[in-house]
């Protein structure tokens, strides 16, 4: 079982894999700043601010304006409909998406440009199989 075991651990997909999600972790940072601490400082400029996370309709437990925030709302046991908060994640989701397109791009732009004319196969003319000679050599004989 212990042999097994190390085997499992030692195959290349298992350490591609534990190498991909520590990758993928520090990758996350890098665009949770990118967008946090660049992106959306702009954004709030260019929007004046507005914030769509604290609008919402009450469907049971009372009405809008007995809560002030949609907090106190889910506080107070209120049925809420958190369209602003939806909306908000979406809106989140599609800048951390567009961050996410312009580093793969970026990265493959970098892969391209490091790339040495080594580093590609060298097209080498292959020669007909034998079967392809032998069935050369069959249709001639049968024109004859």
């Amino acid at each position: 079982m212990l042999e097994e075991f190390k085997d499992f651990i030692a195959k290349g997909n298992v350490m591609d894999m534990a190498v991909g999600i520590i990758i993928g972790a520090s990758f996350t940072a890098i665009v949770k700043s990118v967008v946090d601490d660049l992106l959306n400082p702009v954004l709030g400029i260019i929007t004046g601010g507005i914030d769509f996370s604290d609008k919402f309709v009450i469907l049971s437990g009372g009405s809008r304006a007995d809560f002030e925030s949609l907090q106190i709302a889910r506080d107070a046991g209120a049925a809420v409909f958190a369209y602003g908060a939806f909306l908000s994640s979406v809106i989140n989701f599609l800048i951390i998406a567009f961050v996410v397109f312009l580093l793969v791009k970026w990265v493959n732009k970098l892969r391209k440009l490091t790339e040495s004319p080594d580093d590609v196969a060298p097209s080498v003319p292959t020669a007909p199989s034998e079967k392809d000679i032998l069935i050369e050599i069959r249709d001639v004989l049968k024109a004859r």
